[in-house]
């Protein structure tokens, strides 16, 4: 009698993708052209005035992510009072946009919150509705098509799994045990936790 999964054979790593490679790269080199950009703001102005700089950005950053969080308690406490009213009518509730934004308005005020000329330019690009609706179309794409490309026992294949509709959307806990005769008894092996 056998009991959870067979242990792998071979532990090949896998090999080291492009991402993994150069984004610590790409951070290192973003981090140091924004200091070097702020020296030379400052040999430009003055030391105070970066100072008042990346001061206005952490405001700024924080009005726009503390605007876009009130806004999505809006939008949720909206689309709950319109569920519960269609509840009680019998009527079905009708759908509603998604976020609007919020989450890429809140990605525009967290990069103005990190100090950089840099980040506070593509922070305010963030703020804007044209490239708001770009990003999201093309994060939107990019995903799905993962999603599409991933192979079966990949963190894509449990996304589709998770969104299959269930017929009583009930889920049974269980373990497999499997009866082979050839087996000879093994010492008992405790039960899988979570």
């Amino acid at each position: 009698m056998t009991t959870g999964a067979q242990t792998p054979r071979s532990p090949a790593r896998p090999p080291r993708s492009r991402l993994r490679t150069f984004l610590p790269l790409g951070a290192a080199a973003w981090l140091v052209l924004e200091i070097w950009l702020l020296t030379v703001i400052a040999g430009a102005t003055s030391g105070f005035m970066v100072f008042l700089l990346l001061v206005a950005g952490v405001v700024l950053g924080s009005m726009v992510i503390k605007a876009a969080g009130r806004r999505a308690f809006r939008n949720l406490t909206e689309t709950l009072n319109q569920q519960q009213s269609a509840m009680r009518a019998g009527v079905p509730p009708e759908a509603r946009p998604n976020s609007e934004g919020n989450g890429l308005m809140m990605l525009g005020g967290l990069l103005l919150i990190l100090p950089g000329p840099i980040s506070d330019v593509l922070g305010l690009l963030m703020l804007l509705p044209p490239v708001q609706k770009g990003v999201s179309r093309y994060a939107q794409r990019t995903v799905e098509r993962k999603l599409r490309d991933a192979g079966p026992g990949t963190l894509g294949d449990a996304f589709r799994q998770a969104r299959m509709q269930h017929p009583d959307g009930k889920v049974v806990q269980g373990e497999v045990i499997r009866d082979d005769p050839d087996d000879a008894p093994q010492d008992p092996r405790p039960p899988l936790t979570h």
